[in-house]
């Protein structure tokens, strides 16, 4: 036995504890740090297309304008649904802390209906505008929120995919140290896309609507 552990350290040009090391070569929360660095690209995105909102928001081309054209009562509700896809995956950060599976993928599974629901109203509204003649070739102003906002969907549809594997994953796999990972990573996109839609709530439709 002693000639194998001294043959093996011979080989190697390292001792026992140098072979740990390597073995911890890469660092516990690379996953985390490389997908904050993902989102924060995605930030630039974003920032792109509301700064060209900025710009082209009232370039109506003497067209109609986010008076005429924006239903607020609808924004509201897609807007409610998205927060509270929000608050469901919390619940089920909780239930993935307490290793409960089952109620884990409960609570994904409601979040993603919530998505659903969203992207649901979201393409009613575009397929709406499109029919009334205030499609993305209308004017700049079109343009720059059929751009903003469909970006944001799909992100929001991205999200939903992922979120469905993450459930199959779990229901083969369970919570394993992989899966957690996976879920946190997936819980921090989540959110920020409910961010930036608080922004284009407030920014695009409130400020749309306003003479």
């Amino acid at each position: 036995m002693s000639n194998i552990t001294s043959t093996s350290t011979g080989a190697l040009g390292a001792t026992p504890s140098s072979r740990f090391f390597v073995k911890e070569h890469h660092p516990e929360n690379g996953t985390l740090l490389g997908f904050w660095l993902y989102l924060m690209s995605d930030c630039l995105i974003f920032a792109c297309l509301f700064a060209t909102y900025a710009v082209l928001g009232r370039n109506y081309a003497g067209g109609p304008t986010g008076a005429e054209l924006f239903e607020l009562p609808l924004v509201a509700i897609n807007t409610t649904l998205l927060l509270f896809s929000s608050i469901t995956y919390g619940f089920a950060m909780l239930e993935m802390q307490r290793k409960r599976v089952r109620a884990t993928m409960i609570w994904l599974a409601i979040t993603g209906i919530f998505g659903a629901c969203f992207i649901g109203i979201e393409l009613y509204e575009f397929a709406h505008l499109i029919h009334e003649g205030a499609g993305p070739g209308r004017s700049g102003f079109l343009s720059s929120f059929f751009a903003l906002v469909a970006t944001h969907g799909l992100h929001v549809t991205f999200g939903i995919v992922w979120l469905i594997t993450l459930m199959f994953q779990l229901g083969r796999h369970g919570i394993t140290p992989e899966n957690s990972r996976r879920l946190m990573c997936l819980s921090m996109f989540w959110h920020f896309l409910d961010l930036v839609w608080i922004g284009v709530f407030t920014f695009v439709y409130l400020m749309g609507t306003l003479p």
